[in-house]
């Protein structure tokens, strides 16, 4: 008589113990949709900006939507330093635009920054169903593959913002696809990815009219993979989100 596999068994024997559910989400409705440990990607630039930023020894990013907020952070303490950008170019008023290369070589020891972009923050405040937030860029990319290693969530939701959160592109998906496939062991030809979005959404920081608020510098910042060994998480304070650096080591 040939013994009966359990369905219990069966079940397993496709999904162990060890099975993470990943997802890829797009703009606001993904971002609401995210579950589990959340990964909100703005490559160009938010958050390639917000990695660069911490590298720089700022202590704290709040990031906000609403200008008047942001004005009124700055008011109460002047301190603050404020980035930011609408339609690419920096906002009247702030300290500096949303360019990494603008920033690079700022000593932010101690700083707090008040950042403001049109989709970015709009992702971190939508993901309110998620149990945890990271942000997500290329510069950190290898650091949340180990975050989420160690971790193991039994749900990660890698949500691309896009263009001013209003459509899907290339960057931000790729980057997502990128973490996946980290998490999977599968191969990326990241090579033939960065070709590609230099050729669609990157072209726009090689066009000369632009350089003074999208400089090409800012592309090769953006797609510099892996540079920085840290993670940025979002957590709620109040009525407002902080980002904060973990350093791997720290998780």
């Amino acid at each position: 008589m040939v013994d009966m596999v359990s369905p219990e068994f069966s079940i397993l024997a496709f999904f162990p113990k060890e099975y993470m559910d990943i997802q890829i989400l797009q703009l606001i409705e993904g971002a609401k949709n995210a579950k589990g440990l959340a990964i909100i990607i703005d490559v160009f630039r938010a958050f390639s900006l917000a990695a660069y930023a911490f590298a720089n020894h700022a202590e704290k990013i709040i990031p906000v939507g609403d200008l008047d907020i942001a004005f009124q952070l700055k008011k109460k303490n002047p301190e603050f330093i404020l980035i930011g950008e609408r339609n690419e170019q920096k906002i009247p008023g702030f300290d500096y635009g949303n360019s990494p290369a603008h920033i690079l070589n700022e000593d932010f020891s101690g700083k707090t920054i008040v950042h403001s972009t049109s989709a970015s923050t709009q992702g971190l405040v939508s993901a309110s169903n998620a149990d945890e937030i990271l942000t997500g860029s290329f510069v950190n990319a290898g650091a949340i593959v180990k975050y989420i290693q160690a971790h193991k969530p039994e749900h990660v939701s890698l949500v691309c913002m896009g263009y001013a959160a209003t459509h899907p592109i290339e960057e931000d998906s790729f980057c997502a696809q990128y973490i996946k496939n980290e998490i999977e062991g599968s191969e990326t030809d990241i090579e033939i990815m960065f070709r590609i979005i230099r050729n669609t959404s990157g072209r726009r920081f090689f066009i000369k009219d632009k350089q003074d608020y999208a400089p090409a510098l800012d592309f090769e910042l953006c797609t510099s993979l892996n540079r920085f060994n840290f993670v940025i998480k979002a957590e709620r304070k109040g009525d407002l989100l902080e980002l904060k650096k973990i350093n791997n080591k720290d998780r």
